[in-house]
Formats: structure tokens, C-alpha cells, sequence
């Protein structure tokens, strides 16, 4: 897939992979139940465990053989208390889940190459259903719902917290606040429709614009998830300004819609290549895109194909 937009190489951070759809491969690749879709309960289990570093390192080796950083992105999407306590997890167990997440991530950070940079990050999920916007949460709701996850995260090594399918501008709202009061960094995913708007209809650069404003552009930087990108990608094609706050993108495999994405029984993991070529498009398009991985559907075939496609926007000697 060839682009008509000029590079932005020349200006560009050096890129960051992460890593894919982690419930959607440990379901369909590896034989695992995950309730609730939460993949935080095999850190209670030795295998479980073992499973997760074998998942997280043979991403790892796809960014190093590709001469890319890395962030790792903990396995607790889930492991917040309205979800935890639907898994019989109180806030004591919930609590230690988190941190062991994030140890589990500083060991396999200690692996990576030296001289690249390899991020630990915070998952955190919405406090609802992350197909459907949570429309009366208030940003103040949102606070003090994430706070406690997020307070969490500040006790351990944890370098940034990245909340993932957003659904509302007032959770992205609250998320952000709650984590400037931990004096953590944090960045934010909205996930989108198939017409490139938020689940509740708000267009994605309205999203982007209002969260900035009400949190006095706090965030490092906004992100889209869980979305094709042909979903979003006539959003993003208008040159507008707050595409440049656009850091990371970690899209779907499939084009299938939420809803039928909802319903399926069996995997869409789509065209790897194809998915490449367009990653490759979306750096023409968005000067500060710096984080390249996959969610539903994907996994290390799609990464390693999206770093083979989208390496030679890769500076060098560039500082991180």
C-alpha cells in the first residue's frame, strides 16, 4: 500500500513496538478460558505465568531483531474492582494481581537489548463494557473508580499507566486526572466504530480536542485501539492539528464491526501483510505516530510484519 503523504521520518521519535491481542490469542492459539475477557488471573498460576513471559517475549524478540524499543503493557485490562469482584477478587487479591503484573514486566524488562528503550506500562480497561459507552459516568465518576487501580500502579516500577478502549471523553477525563495526582504519567486508546466516531457518536478529533481541554493536554499522548484502521483512517486523513496527538495505534485485525465482533465464535485474525501496509500509511499520515502494535485478532505475526513494513520510518540517531 502505497501513500501520497510526505515522510515524516526525518522529525519522528524512533518507534516503539508492543505487543497484540493477547485474550484474543491465549483464547483461540492457546486453549485458554478467560472470563470477562480477563487475562489477569493466570499470575496466579505458575503455568499461567509461564504463559505470559513466553507471550511477552517473543514480542520482545521482534523488536529487537527489527532494532525497535519496546512497551510492555501489563495484563490488567481486567483487574480493576467492578470487574475483579465479578471474578471473586476483593480488593486485597485485585491489589497484588496488579503488582505482580508489574514485577512480572520489570524481570522481562532486565531481558531486553541494551541501548533501546523498554517501557513499563500500567493496562488499565474502562470501567464498563469496552464495545459500549458507559454514558452516565461522570469524568468525576471516572476519577474515583480508576484511582484505585491507579494508585496501585504508583507503588511499583510501573513507568506510565495506558488506559485501553475508551469508550467516553469523560472516563479519558477522569483517568487522566487520577493519574496526575499519583504524579504518574498516562496516555489514553479511544477505541472507535466502524464510522470512525466513539461508541457513544462523538467524532474521534472532537474526542481528542475536548479531552485535552479538560485535562490541560496532561496525557503524553491519545491512542486508538480495537478498531481496523479503515475504520478510522478517512478520520485522520484531513491534516487537522490534533493529529498530532495521535502516539500509538494498536488496530484489529478483522473489519468486523464491535458488535459483530461481539457475537463471533470463531477468530478473524484477517491479512497480516495487508495490516502492515496500512500501519506504513498511517505514519505518512500522522507526524507523531511512535507506537506500533495490534489488539483483537492479531499477534506476532501481525507485529513482526508491521515492524518489517514500517522500519524504514525508523531514524537514526535520533534521541528517545
Amino acid at each position: 500500500m502505497s501513500s501520497t503523504h510526505p515522510s515524516h521520518a526525518q522529525h519522528r521519535k524512533p518507534l516503539l513496538l508492543t505487543d497484540s491481542g493477547m485474550e484474543t490469542y491465549l483464547i483461540f492459539h492457546e486453549g485458554f478460558e478467560l472470563p470477562l475477557f480477563a487475562s489477569y488471573p493466570l499470575l496466579g498460576t505458575a503455568e499461567g505465568r509461564k504463559r505470559l513471559r513466553t507471550y511477552y517475549r517473543r514480542h520482545m524478540i521482534i523488536a529487537a531483531d527489527c532494532g525497535m524499543g519496546f512497551v510492555l503493557e501489563s495484563p490488567t485490562w481486567r483487574a480493576s474492582r467492578r470487574w475483579g469482584e465479578q471474578l471473586g477478587h476483593d480488593a486485597v487479591e485485585l491489589r497484588r494481581f496488579n503488582l505482580d503484573a508489574i514485577a512480572l514486566l520489570s524481570d522481562l524488562r532486565a531481558e531486553a537489548p541494551q541501548g533501546k528503550p523498554c517501557i513499563v506500562s500500567g493496562n488499565i480497561g474502562p470501567r464498563g463494557d469496552g464495545y459500549r459507552p458507559d454514558e452516565t459516568l461522570t469524568a468525576e465518576e471516572a476519577e474515583a473508580y480508576h484511582a484505585e487501580q491507579i494508585g496501585w500502579f504508583a507503588e511499583t516500577d510501573a513507568d506510565i499507566v495506558s488506559a485501553f478502549t475508551i469508550t467516553t471523553v469523560a472516563e479519558a477525563v477522569g483517568i487522566i486526572r487520577a493519574a496526575k495526582k499519583k504524579s504518574l504519567r498516562t496516555v489514553v486508546s479511544f477505541t472507535v466504530e466502524t464510522d470512525g466516531r466513539l461508541p457513544d457518536g462523538t467524532p474521534l478529533g472532537e474526542a481528542i480536542k475536548r479531552t485535552d481541554a479538560e485535562t490541560d493536554g496532561a496525557a503524553e499522548y491519545l491512542m486508538i485501539n480495537c478498531a481496523h484502521p479503515d475504520h478510522f483512517r478517512h478520520a485522520v486523513a484531513a491534516g487537522a492539528k490534533w493529529l498530532e496527538r495521535i502516539g500509538g495505534i494498536r488496530a484489529n485485525a478483522s473489519r468486523l464491526s464491535h458488535a459483530e465482533l461481539d457475537a463471533a465464535e470463531e477468530l478473524d485474525d484477517g491479512n497480516p501483510a495487508e495490516l502492515a501496509g496500512a500501519y506504513d500509511e498511517l505514519l505518512d499520515m500522522l507526524p507523531n505516530l511512535r507506537v506500533l502494535g495490534g489488539c483483537c485478532g492479531t499477534d506476532h505475526r501481525h507485529v513482526a510484519a508491521i515492524a518489517s513494513a514500517c522500519r524504514h520510518h525508523n531514524p537514526q540517531g535520533v534521541p528517545v
